[in-house]
């Protein structure tokens, strides 16, 4: 039998109608192989953030239908993005910790890297050894004259908990001491390099990768920190970069993986960003 509909009905009908509709159209969507009309997030280390970011910038010139979407929030909130969900790809510029081998991620090294200790340019410190810097940062070491510089108070400027370049430095430099409370804490990468270009007495570590014109990275241990010496194991302060996927990479995640493996993103982005390219590196299965 037919029911008359009044106006409000109608609208009523159509909208459910508009919204069935869409969701069968994204349903259609929601094959993680297919690699037009889909996007991933990348998210995680501000080291790898540059890398990732002119990779998807030239990964999305060839596929303009995929949408690659990059952020840098530090390494431990880009682990803890893929291993809930948030992402597809969490960057990292450390290793696993212990408690974090357990969330059934797949690592993909994506480039070599050396973390460089750095000073004002004004500083005349050329050099220290790693039990210095080691000093320096556990607050042991408070005055540029405990190591053959000028009669001038240290300010330690350090990265925040969240940071894989952190992580780094204490795994490698630190080892069992604590970094001295009494440090300026700074979340990025150019904001550390920014505060010891303006202040004399500054001392930071960042990526070798990071260094200009604005501060002098320092020999440790005898060692310059150049991508040669990194690239050959030579230097002290050295790590890996990552990808790290949940299980295995699949469709766009995978593609994109392959994409910043292969020469032209190896030999490009990453040696353009001053890193050391993977050697050898493969494709993920």
């Amino acid at each position: 039998m037919f029911v008359p509909m009044n106006r409000k009905t109608l609208v009523v009908v159509a909208l459910v109608a508009s919204f069935c509709l869409s969701l069968l159209l994204l349903s259609g969507c929601g094959d993680s192989n297919k690699t037009s009309d889909t996007s991933i997030v990348v998210s995680g280390s501000t080291t790898v953030m540059p890398i990732a970011e002119q990779a998807a910038d030239e990964f999305t010139k060839e596929h303009p239908k995929d949408s690659i979407l990059v952020s840098g929030m530090g390494s431990s909130a880009g682990i803890e993005g893929v291993s809930v969900g948030t992402a597809q790809i969490g960057t990292s510029s450390r290793d696993l910790k212990d408690d974090e081998l357990k969330l059934g991620l797949t690592d993909i090294p994506i480039a070599h890297d050396g973390i460089a200790a750095i000073v004002n340019s004004k500083n005349p410190v050329k050099a220290l050894t790693t039990a210095q810097l080691q000093g320096i940062f556990a607050g042991e070491i408070t005055n540029w004259k405990e190591v053959g510089g000028p009669d001038l108070e240290i300010e330690r400027v350090n990265r925040d908990e969240a940071s894989g370049t952190r992580e780094a430095f204490s795994k490698i430099v630190m080892v069992d001491k604590k970094f001295n409370e009494d440090s300026v804490v700074l979340p990025g990468t150019g904001q550390v390099r920014q505060v010891v270009g303006r202040t004399q007495g500054a001392i930071g570590y960042i990526s070798v990768g990071f260094v200009n014109d604005e501060v002098k990275s320092l020999t440790i241990d005898g060692i310059a920190p150049t991508k040669a010496n990194v690239a050959k194991g030579a230097y002290p302060i050295s790590r890996e970069l990552h990808f790290f996927v949940k299980g295995k990479p699949t469709g766009l995640t995978k593609e994109f993986i392959n994409y910043v493996l292969s020469e032209k993103i190896q030999q490009g982005a990453i040696v353009d960003a001053g890193f050391i390219p993977v050697s050898g590196a493969k494709e993920a299965n």
